[in-house]
């Protein structure tokens, strides 16, 4: 299998860009790699039904979307003791890629990491580094390479739900500093995992520009980019200006939140770049229609791919597009 021109340099390149456009359209970009974010860390059942808590449930999803067409699942392990919060507990992120792996053999397993701290405004507090599922030894996890503070409503968990008994606003705020991003970096690579580097904002390049800078970033970066939502303005403008900016050997992969998402991945399909999906990401097919499940958010992006004549990455593709080696067992 041959790869060509698939970093972010190529992309660019606008005289490349016309000739592949003018030849054959977006047949001449590279595989579009699929990423599916089936849970997340905040939200849960009581805004969509249909999202997975329990580890089996989590399976069934990612083993839905990797049908669908994904070449990668990012799993947020949630607590089952609570399953309104995360989990931090190595072991049980452990469980939950031996799961998935399991039921698919060469699917990418991605685990949130984050690396950074949180602030409780409350009592002034700092918390740990957050790198519970970095024991765990996914391929890749989430490196979020950003500070922000968000007001975060969140929605009573009602019965048979537990956890939250009434409408809230969660005060988010974390904070990583560049010495913290290299440190979660080195730890991540001595593990073998690859980190996603996320951001939310154009100007965290100048994190991954540091760590590339003095060789802890390794090549091919692989970066995802927030639009709408806690993240940046989900405009084409800003997607050009990431697309400009990022590093020449980079993979952009671009998350879209709430109702901007499909429309940005749409873009970033146009542009050679990448795309996670989710129910994390967002809870509805359509203006006032939840969603039924990961699977169904897949096979719209595979569906709206196929009718532009993007390929779609097979694992095998994404694997060596990423740097990746073989699957992991675990």
């Amino acid at each position: 299998m041959e790869l060509k021109e698939y970093l972010v340099g190529d992309v660019r390149d606008s005289v490349r860009y016309i000739e592949n456009m003018s030849r054959g359209g977006l047949s001449k970009l590279p595989p579009l790699i699929i990423t599916c974010a089936i849970t997340g860390g905040l939200h849960g059942k009581e805004a969509n039904p249909n999202l997975p808590e329990a580890p089996e449930e989590q399976v069934r999803e990612a083993y839905d979307a990797y049908n669908a067409g994904a070449s990668m699942v990012h799993i947020h392990r949630r607590n089952p003791e609570n399953p309104m919060q995360m989990s931090w507990k190595w072991e049980e992120f452990a469980e939950i890629n031996t799961m998935v792996r399991a039921k698919c053999p060469d699917l990418i397993i991605n685990n949130t990491c984050l690396g950074g701290r949180m602030l409780n405004e409350e009592t002034g507090t700092i918390g740990d580094r957050m790198l519970a599922s970095i024991p765990a030894k996914p391929e890749v996890a989430s490196l979020d390479i950003h500070c922000f503070c968000e007001d975060m409503p969140m929605k009573a968990r009602k019965a048979p739900l537990f956890g939250r008994d009434e409408d809230a606003i969660l005060k988010f705020h974390y904070s990583i500093s560049p010495d913290t991003a290299k440190y979660v970096a080195q730890l991540m690579d001595e593990q073998g995992i690859k980190p996603e580097f996320e951001m939310f904002d154009i100007a965290d390049v100048k994190y991954l520009n540091r760590l590339a800078k003095d060789g802890t970033a390794k090549t091919p970066y692989w970066v995802s980019m927030l639009f709408n939502g806690n993240g940046t303005i989900p405009t084409p403008d800003m997607m050009l200006a990431a697309t400009r900016a990022l590093p020449d050997n980079s993979l952009l992969n671009v998350i879209g939140i709430g109702a901007a998402q499909f429309p940005m991945l749409a873009m970033a399909m146009i542009l050679g770049h990448h795309v996670r999906v989710g129910l994390e990401d967002n809870v509805f097919y359509a203006p006032r229609e939840l969603a039924q499940g990961n699977g169904q958010m897949v096979e719209r992006v595979v569906r709206l791919a196929r009718e532009l004549g993007r390929p779609i990455a097979t694992p095998e593709q994404a694997r060596k597009m990423m740097g990746l080696g073989a699957p992991r067992a675990y």
